[in-house]
């Protein structure tokens, strides 16, 4: 089995953090694997750290779990909310091409399908769906 998570990073208006990956299409939540020994909430301010520079100055919030056999057999997805941060530096080197703020109801029409799902679950008031 593998963990991932991708993280719901919410600004004081009310828009959501979305990056662009240099190896994949469309703008995604943040986020990635789960290291060996490290918590999926640790994961979580991790990957918000090295892909857009935000540092999460409270713990995060997991709002839900989500299979993503279809995708990858076995990998389940953990999504987290973070709404207290300070802004850095990022630290990926050369895996993020663009970060953007964006209304969570207004999101570019290519955005990936899951993010999008997980968006309109928390803002649009759209069922969980247990499967990525």
């Amino acid at each position: 089995m593998t963990l991932g998570v991708r993280v719901i990073a919410v600004d004081p208006v009310g828009r959501v953090l979305l990056v662009r990956h240099t190896y994949l299409e469309g703008w995604w939540l943040p986020g990635g694997g789960v290291d060996r020994a490290e918590t999926t909430s640790g994961a979580a301010v991790r990957e918000l750290r090295e892909e857009t520079g935000l540092i999460a100055t409270q713990s995060p919030r997991l709002l839900s779990v989500h299979s993503n056999e279809a995708h990858f057999p076995g990998d389940h997805v953990l999504v987290y909310r973070i709404d207290t941060y300070v802004v850095g530096e990022p630290t990926s080197h050369g895996e993020i091409a663009e970060t953007g703020w964006f209304d969570p109801l207004d999101l570019p029409a290519d955005m990936s399908r899951g993010s999008r799902d997980r968006l309109a679950e928390v803002f649009g008031g759209a069922e969980t769906r247990l499967v990525w």
